[in-house]
């Protein structure tokens, strides 16, 4: 035992082994910094209300190492100076004081902010601290409807506050993408009617943009598309206000199926059906990557979106996602690979890419040869591959850092908005620092891309604390510290159940995708069937959680 924590030490020591990419330089926020703080200030006022002016924010980006975010605290007479080389890196420091010094606490259930009358006091020359990686990610291109499809403008305020206190730079940004598509689409010659065929409904459309299904649901209101690209404006304003970095959609090959009529010599394939639609909603056209038509599309769709919106350089789509390309051939995939890369730079020639690396999970299809050709057709720096799934089955080993794209370690942790009781807390508190220390690394970042929200909490802010973490955490100590927060007192009753839980549902350690059908949480039927076993470990974790 005491050979192996000492090999832990010397490894997860390594903290800096990770290559510089020079092409991400232009991924950085150009909202002055007055106006920054300014954005701070008006968070701190939502959320504290009249304590906020125990608080000042200021930001200043020379106050950091580059390609990282920094905070500084400091007391000044009764009152803490909050400095940031940017707005989030100042509201993280503003949560890192409230979270580490009072005892609060701000998560999607509630908060608890409780702040002592007189503020706690921090150590002589303040406190200082740099994030591990450029990147902080939020969100999954499935979150968008498992959670916020029906979000307004007061939840997404809410969100992005949420976002920033706990350090995340870098999140999707999707509402708005089909009032763009049908501009585009009735410029191409489809009529009103091939393109209410095609969308899906508010509900689905995280299915619908990775072209697994079509029309169901549908079709989307024209007061839908205005409502969207309304509130998109919002989204994106207050993001950038806080010098966060958005994420946008672009084109990933899925189009209507009217496409041929337009464009009889087109190439396309209709995909195999995804979920056991009939043939109204399944089987969904795929336009060749490799095809002149993709980029001239693709193109079209950017230059539009970017007209109605800015840009900060970055989008994402996902091609293939769960389906199999046409062709395993190396050069047919680095061909489209190239095709999406070249279709983003012929409307923006500083794009950067980001990929879900989901496609490269649970198949036989994605062999490392075939990962190779597919990215390494993109300059490099100009992807980012997000490993999903991390924490169970990270694909960042088997693929060599991806061949040299930059990536970021994500937790994944939840399929289809589930409730159950589950984590894999050793995976998490250790897998970042390993991923950081191999050589040759090309981890830039670490994120959440959990299916839904709203559900299991502590193994997010868990998760959301490596970003600053120069090691593994006492796991038990540090789930007590969680249970005074979250609560505003210690419980010995309290705190004896959450080490129960972070000691077994929480500690996860089989290796597979759980997505939680378990008797607690299942949709009541009259044919049920579940894992007994399972179900019964989160069922009395359940009622113990519940007890205490």
């Amino acid at each position: 035992m005491k050979s192996w924590i000492i090999l832990f030490c010397v490894v997860f020591s390594q903290v800096e082994c990770i290559q510089d990419f020079p092409a991400l330089d232009d991924i950085r926020t150009k909202t002055p910094s007055y106006r920054q703080a300014d954005t701070v200030k008006e968070l701190i006022r939502r959320l504290i209300g009249p304590r906020s002016s125990d608080f000042d924010v200021t930001v200043d980006p020379t106050i950091g190492v580059t390609n990282k975010d920094t905070f500084k605290l400091v007391n000044v007479g009764n009152r803490v100076l909050i400095s940031g080389t940017t707005g989030v890196a100042a509201a993280w420091g503003f949560y890192y004081y409230l979270s580490q010094y009072c005892n609060c606490h701000v998560s999607w259930g509630g908060d608890q902010v409780s702040i002592p009358v007189q503020l706690p006091k921090l150590p002589s020359g303040g406190v200082t601290v740099t994030s591990n990686d450029r990147f902080r990610y939020y969100q999954n291109v499935c979150t968008v409807s498992y959670s916020f499809a029906w979000y307004n403008w007061t939840q997404w305020e809410r969100e992005i506050d949420w976002m920033v206190l706990n350090g995340i730079n870098f999140a999707l940004a999707f509402n708005g993408q089909e009032a763009i598509w049908q501009r585009v689409y009735l410029k191409m010659g489809f009529t009103q009617a091939e393109i209410d065929d095609h969308f899906g409904g508010p509900a689905f459309l995280a299915w619908f943009r990775m072209g697994n299904l079509r029309g169901w649901g549908g079709p989307l209101p024209q007061s839908w598309h205005v409502q969207q690209v309304s509130l998109q404006h919002k989204i994106l304003q207050r993001m950038r206000d806080f010098g966060m970095v958005p994420i946008l959609p672009a084109f990933n090959g899925d189009v209507p199926n009217a496409l041929t009529r337009l464009y009889p010599n087109a190439k396309v394939t209709h995909l195999s059906d995804w979920g056991g639609f009939n043939s109204t909603y399944c089987c969904t056209l795929l336009l060749d990557l490799n095809d002149p038509l993709f980029k001239t599309i693709g193109k079209a769709f950017l230059d539009e979106y970017i007209k109605e919106f800015g840009t900060d350089h970055v989008y994402n789509t996902d091609t293939f996602n769960e389906m199999s390309p046409p062709s395993g051939d190396p050069a047919y995939l680095s061909g489209a690979g190239k095709a999406v890369y070249n279709a983003l730079t012929a409307a923006d020639p500083r794009a950067v890419w980001v990929m879900q690396g989901w496609l490269f999970l649970g198949t036989g299809f994605w062999t490392a040869e075939r990962v190779k050709a597919f990215v390494t057709a993109v300059p490099l720096g100009k992807m980012i591959i997000l490993d999903l799934f991390s924490e169970v089955q990270p694909q960042y080993k088997r693929l060599q850092s991806y061949f040299g794209q930059p990536f970021i370690w994500c937790m994944l942790h939840n399929f289809g908005g589930t409730m159950s009781l589950y984590g894999s807390v050793n995976s998490v508190n250790t897998g970042p620092f390993f991923a950081r220390s191999l050589a040759n690394s090309t981890m830039i970042g670490t994120g959440l891309s959990m299916e839904g929200i709203n559900q299991n909490y502590v193994m997010y802010e868990f998760m959301l604390e490596n970003a600053w973490r120069s090691k593994p955490r006492n796991i038990i100590n540090w789930v007590q510290n969680y249970s005074m927060r979250r609560y505003g007192s210690f419980d010995s009753d309290i705190t004896y159940a959450w080490k129960k839980l972070m000691l077994s549902a929480y500690n996860c350690t089989d290796g597979e995708r759980h997505h939680r059908q378990d008797a607690v949480t299942h949709r009541p039927r009259t044919r049920l069937s579940f894992n007994v076993s399972a179900s019964l470990r989160s069922a009395s974790m359940f009622i113990l959680l519940v007890v205490y």
